[in-house]
């Protein structure tokens, strides 16, 4: 079991507290409405899936219920960082 550190909480909660929100830093369109359907798919429902070191927004929904940013190994799960929503993450992943 995962022991997450939630940064609005200031402590470690177990992981069945969070949900996992899928991919962080993904840009929502500027004009959605000039947008096409093939563009407002990609952006609804392709994401990047490596193996590896991954960018993840999370949320802690049985606590605080605020959203933030998780960087995480996804063949090691290990947690490398923990941050807000609006900062700039330390670990770089591709």
């Amino acid at each position: 079991m995962l022991h997450i550190y939630c940064p609005h909480c200031a402590e470690y909660r177990e992981e069945e507290e969070f949900h996992c929100a899928g991919q962080a830093h993904i840009a929502r369109p500027l004009d959605p409405e000039a947008c096409s359907d093939q563009e407002w798919g990609e952006y609804l429902f392709f994401r990047k899936n490596p193996r590896g070191l991954h960018h993840e927004l999370w949320v802690h929904a049985a606590g605080c219920r605020k959203f933030f940013n998780m960087t995480r190994d996804t063949q090691t799960y290990e947690i490398k960082e923990v941050y807000k929503i609006g900062e700039q993450p330390s670990v770089v992943a591709e």
